[in-house]
């Protein structure tokens, strides 16, 4: 049985992943939907084949759901043919101001269990599967005022980097995703809208479209997927401009 595991299935972007990747992927017999809401996980089943979707309601920011992972996949010895590292959340404030709990779950879900699933799931994955880890444009350069998210999304970037030279011997390719804002809960959850102009105004991105592509770009094997060229523009700035100036044009 060859399965996909797909992470924050239940909304938004993770939901047009796993609605995407089972019109891409006719090889994939079930789709493991992995989110903490199960009554929106059984919504995206309903969008791709009910037969073929299998929900599993877990908090991934909990250690206690890791184990629970790592036991499903040692009792079922599943053939992995796709994983997608979607589930994220973002808070805006300055570190040692707001809420400790909230940058806290930004670590505990946007690196940590992030790095800990892909640990847990790589002995599964198939020779010439496929990995997409979703960062942002936040990855490329340290953010004031998301300090946090900006350093948690550098780490899936430089994550997915190792990775692709780590797994290139099993031929397992590695694409990180990095779009600008969506309109997805995230934003809900966040609280983001109304809390700064530049961040509102920051073109965004449509969630379709960027599933749409990601699966593309994972399909030809690219490292890296930036959607929009407002985003590309933020990327190759990054590379060109000192750190130190990026801060303050990123500022938010």
């Amino acid at each position: 049985m060859k399965i996909a595991v797909i992470t924050g299935a239940s909304s938004g972007l993770g939901r047009e992943l796993a609605v995407s990747a089972a019109g891409n992927f006719p090889g994939i017999d079930v789709f493991w939907l992995i989110a903490r809401n199960e009554g929106r996980l059984q919504e995206t089943a309903k969008l791709i084949e009910p037969e073929k979707a299998e929900i599993i309601p877990l908090d991934l920011s909990k250690v206690s759901s890791l184990g629970l992972l790592e036991e499903k996949l040692k009792n079922e010895k599943p053939e992995i043919g796709l994983l997608i590292n979607d589930a994220g959340v973002c808070f805006m404030d300055n570190l040692g101001e707001g809420s400790l709990s909230e940058q806290l779950q930004m670590v505990d879900l946007n690196v940590r269990a992030l790095m800990a699933l892909t640990h847990l799931c790589i002995p599964y994955i198939a020779n010439g599967g496929k990995i997409i880890n979703i960062s942002s444009i936040a990855g490329f350069c340290a953010i004031p005022r998301m300090s946090v998210y900006s350093s948690a999304k550098a780490f899936v970037n430089t994550l997915s980097r190792a990775l692709t030279e780590e797994l290139r011997p099993r031929k397992i390719s590695v694409t990180c995703v990095c779009p600008s804002p969506m309109d997805t809960p995230i934003l809900v959850t966040g609280n983001l809208k109304g809390r700064s102009k530049k961040f509102d105004s920051l073109p965004t991105c449509d969630p379709r479209k960027v599933a749409d592509g990601a699966i593309r770009a994972c399909l030809r094997g690219r490292a890296m997927y930036t959607p929009r060229l407002f985003n590309k523009l933020v990327r190759t700035l990054a590379k060109l401009l000192p750190a130190a100036l990026m801060v303050k044009l990123m500022k938010v």
